[in-house]
């Protein structure tokens, strides 16, 4: 029975210390995880916008209105997770930032910065998160596929596997359908939801 009691005793003392440790390690580490978080968004708004003096909430913004325009347009496994308003040195708005996720990923979900113009011109994207197969869709997260969405005014993409002929057509990843048609989705979601903040 002293045995019994022992051992549940060291037991718990155990699992109390290594709860305790893993506490205090959480807290040490949470600080520098969001700071890292919040530059490499930071970075990636300047990518997709580099010509943007800088970046601010808009009083447009409105996160459930966004939910709205995105399931009023199919897009209801996508979200807008954050919008700034591009701004010039004057503080003029020349367009929006986003950080839209997806649930439509092979390997669970993408999320993609893109920076849109006010005449809803797509200057870029940049994936902040992506799990997908190596060597098929994380060829998502090469320079030549995000590429493709560069530069383009138009009202929304389509994917094609027997090689783009339009504006509006991105190349499929070969082999990697899946990953190209959730990329596309979320691209589509934050050009439905910027031309909702532009009109």
């Amino acid at each position: 029975m002293k045995e019994n009691i022992k051992a549940v005793l060291t037991l718990t003392i155990i699992t109390l210390t290594a709860g305790i440790l893993l506490g205090y390690v959480y807290e040490v580490t949470k600080q520098p995880i969001a700071a890292k978080t919040l530059e490499t968004k930071l970075n990636s708004y300047k990518t997709v916008f580099p010509d943007a003096a800088g970046f601010a909430e808009s009083d447009k913004v409105d996160y459930a209105a966004a939910a709205a325009v995105l399931n009023d347009n199919g897009y209801d496994k996508e979200s807008v997770d954050e919008c700034l308003a591009a701004v010039d040195a004057g503080n003029s708005v020349l367009g929006y930032v986003m950080t839209v996720t997806t649930s439509e990923g092979y390997g669970g979900d993408i999320t993609v910065s893109m920076g849109v113009r006010n005449d809803g011109t797509l200057n870029g994207i940049e994936i902040l998160s992506i799990s997908e197969t190596a060597g098929l869709g994380m060829k998502a997260d090469t320079d030549d596929f995000k590429g493709r969405f560069s530069n383009k005014k138009v009202a929304q993409f389509n994917y094609t596997k027997s090689g783009a002929t339009a504006e509006y057509e991105i190349d499929a990843l070969s082999g990697a359908t899946i990953t190209t048609n959730a990329m596309v989705n979320a691209v589509n979601a934050g050009l439905s939801y910027a031309k909702s903040l532009n009109e």
